[in-house]
């Protein structure tokens, strides 16, 4: 039987619009970041200063209504300063917890991958527990709660990569590149007074973005799309150029991910084509080549891109029609 398209979902469309007018042709990227806050992952986002990261996270955090935080990372950065410490409070004889940037709801770490990797950990730790403890109390973070890490591709004298474990943890690494020559002029015509983000008004409240996390959740997905994400996944475990394949942490990102965008796109079900458009962001990040790929160039996007071509297609009437 055929699925039926949902009604269309003006809120997250409205969120699209806002976010399109500040960032200027970044219009997939843009999907891509809200179809991470919708199932409640996270992203990494790769790529040379300037180019609009922070300016992303603002406009989502604003347009959302939600808190905006932000860390610079530096190398003398402690776990601390992420997560908070207790200090001693002399009137009342007893310490007291001042929280750290991380309970906000929308967190921009700005270059992770400059801090030592004891204070990457506990960012770290936060996004996959949504907690942190500290003197030996668990408490719990806001919700909702959304990282986008930055990384500069460029610069690597005096950082410390993040492992692969780590990198797992991510739903999704993108990277933004340079605007077109006309995107980059329709940007000049619009900063000459004042910069877009100050019209900016928020188009969903806090409650209504966690009724929307939930509904993603019930999104379909047919038992042939669950097969087509397993066989793609499967294939990076054996694949002559791919040392360690994904992992089933990654199988779950793939499916979830894909929830999101169907949803995004006004859909009640999965399609392949979500599967095929989410899996080179999801999962390329997740494999580690071997080395012979590496010299002969070879980068995991074009890795995991071979795969999902020569992965079989399922065919159904429900979604062929």
């Amino acid at each position: 039987m055929e699925q039926e398209q949902i009604a269309e979902n003006t809120q997250i469309q409205d969120v699209l619009n806002n976010i399109n007018n500040v960032i200027f042709g970044k219009e997939e990227i843009v999907k891509l970041s809200l179809v991470a806050l919708l199932t409640e992952g996270h992203v990494l986002l790769e790529d040379v200063p300037g180019v609009g990261k922070t300016m992303l996270v603002r406009t989502l955090a604003k347009s959302v209504n939600c808190d905006f935080s932000r860390i610079q990372f530096t190398p003398d950065l402690l776990p601390s300063d992420v997560t908070g410490v207790s200090i001693f409070n002399p009137k009342e004889l007893e310490f007291e917890f001042r929280e750290g940037p991380v309970f906000g709801n929308i967190l921009l770490a700005d270059e992770i991958n400059r801090t030592s990797p004891k204070t990457q950990s506990a960012l770290l730790e936060a996004m996959e527990e949504k907690s942190v403890t500290v003197d030996g109390k668990t408490r719990r973070l806001k919700s909702p709660f959304f990282v986008m890490a930055t990384q500069n591709p460029i610069e690597y004298e005096g950082t410390y990569p993040l492992p692969e474990a780590q990198l797992d943890r991510f739903l999704l690494k993108l990277r933004m590149g340079y605007p077109t020559y006309e995107d980059e002029l329709e940007m000049l015509s619009r900063n000459r007074n004042h910069h877009p983000i100050e019209e900016i008004q928020a188009v969903m409240s806090q409650e209504e973005l966690l009724l929307e996390q939930e509904e993603v959740k019930n999104v379909y997905m047919d038992e042939t799309i669950q097969q087509y994400i397993l066989n793609i996944v499967t294939r990076t475990r054996s694949h002559s150029s791919i040392y360690l394949g994904v992992s089933p942490r990654g199988t779950l990102a793939l499916m979830e991910a894909s929830k999101a965008y169907a949803y995004i796109e006004e859909r009640d079900y999965v399609i392949p084509d979500d599967v095929k458009n989410l899996a080179p962001f999801v999962l390329a990040h997740r494999v580690i080549l071997k080395a012979e790929a590496r010299y002969q160039g070879r980068s995991s996007e074009e890795v995991i891109d071979s795969i999902i071509q020569s992965a079989h297609i399922p065919i159904k009437k429900g979604f062929a029609e």
